[in-house]
């Protein structure tokens, strides 16, 4: 095995800093603003909904917090220990909740430092090092202290070479997910929206409304169909699925909780429910479930009376108007809900059960290839970090035999 040695993390980046301590000016476009809410499960950042500050503003910052290819960044209040690997250079801007990591190319590959981020071992050390009991910090001095063990730049290189297969695989597949899902919001707007379903030419429109069609609530095709349970009963169930696992704009999620940390507001689902997130429901959480599992009150679980109506349910769902519908109507300040009661009155188009019968037969396809892409991220990510520790601490070698994996 070739040698490793220890360094702190001063000592391999030229800069470790964090974003701005002072709120940024907000503008209507220009430079992407991100938050920890902007990292996901697969390690990226979403650019999909964040604010925007003034391109001068940007400009005036330190190049150290101004992210550029190779560097990392790392959540470091209330939800740490989230490392980004930059793999291009990007504008965009952050508060002092995420660091920002310049590693050394003399001293360490860069994505090598990702990795080491990335493990059990290393969040275990910034868990140790977090002060605070609200928002649980771990400050710039920590982590600068923090000590990694490394190989040669060589050795580095073989891991990271390794390593990347998986995340290079796990990111073809999101990207697939993305267009399958943005290929059915379009059959839908087309559809349903536009009104160019097949044989709109042939068919008289009336204020809005084809002929045959009608107009109603949500609770026309909705129900709720959501189980109470308890956590005695939480064995019964493959996993545990809260609003925080949900992604953002995506209807295939990839995270989920053991069923053991299931507590309490625990409400049941089955497959092929939908997960609307209820709790601000701007954030457009909406997700169909691929087996028996359990929520809390923060979602909605929603089915069709019909299940001829489902894609179509589903679709009408995700859309952007129902999820400012959704918002519009919610209460609260802090945290805004949406009440199922006032959701159900929300004003829909139904159309014939023939028109929703030909919309599923294309759209159901798409669902399940877009749910088959992320169970199969599931199975490689997990494939991923039962090597990532082996690799990491010396374990194995690159070139050995790593098929017990």
């Amino acid at each position: 095995m070739s040698e490793w040695k220890k360094l702190k993390l001063s000592e391999c980046c030229s800069s470790i800093a964090d974003g701005d301590h002072q709120p940024p000016p907000k503008a209507e476009a220009g430079i992407p603003f991100v938050t920890i809410s902007n990292m996901t499960s697969t390690n990226q950042f979403d650019f999909s909904d964040t604010l925007f500050v003034p391109q001068d503003y940007y400009d005036k910052l330190d190049e150290k917090r101004k992210a550029r290819k190779d560097d990392i960044l790392y959540s470091v209040v209330g939800s740490f220990g989230i490392p980004v690997f930059m793999k291009e250079d990007k504008a965009f801007v952050f508060q002092r909740h995420i660091a920002i990591l310049r590693p050394d190319n003399e001293k360490i590959v860069p994505r090598f430092l990702f990795y080491t981020m990335l493990t059990k071992d290393f969040y275990a050390k910034a868990d140790a090092a977090a002060i605070g009991a609200a928002q649980r910090t771990v400050s710039l001095t920590a982590l600068r202290n923090m000590e990694i063990c490394i190989p040669d730049k060589i050795q580095q290189s073989k891991i990271v070479d390794t390593l990347a297969d998986y995340d290079d695989l796990i990111e073809s597949n999101q990207k697939q997910i993305k267009l399958l899902e943005e290929a059915a919001q379009r059959l839908y707007k087309e559809w349903f929206v536009n009104l160019r379903f097949p044989g709109h030419e042939k068919t008289e429109i009336v204020d809005g409304v084809p002929e045959g069609w009608s107009k109603g609530t949500l609770g026309d095709i909705a129900i709720d169909s959501g189980k109470r349970e308890t956590k005695d009963n939480r064995k019964n169930y493959s996993y545990y699925l809260p609003i925080d696992c949900l992604p953002k704009k995506s209807l295939s999620y990839q995270q989920m909780n053991d069923i053991g940390l299931a507590e309490s507001s625990l409400v049941a689902f089955k497959a092929k429910d939908i997960l609307f997130g209820a709790m601000r429901p701007y954030f457009h959480k909406v997700v169909v479930a691929r087996d028996n599992g359990l929520t809390r009150s923060t979602c909605f679980v929603i089915n069709a009376k019909s299940k001829d109506v489902w894609e179509y349910l589903l679709m009408l769902l995700f859309d952007t108007d129902t999820i400012d519908y959704a918002t519009q109507i919610s209460v609260g300040t802090t945290m805004p809900y949406v009440r199922w009661k006032d959701f159900v009155n929300m004003s829909v188009l139904i159309p014939t059960i023939e028109m929703c019968k030909k919309f599923g037969e294309i759209v159901n396809p798409i669902i399940n290839k877009a749910n088959l892409l992320a169970e199969e991220n599931i199975k490689i990510v997990e494939a991923r970090d039962r090597l990532l520790p082996k690799l990491m601490s010396g374990e194995i070698e690159v070139g050995h035999d790593e098929s017990e994996c």
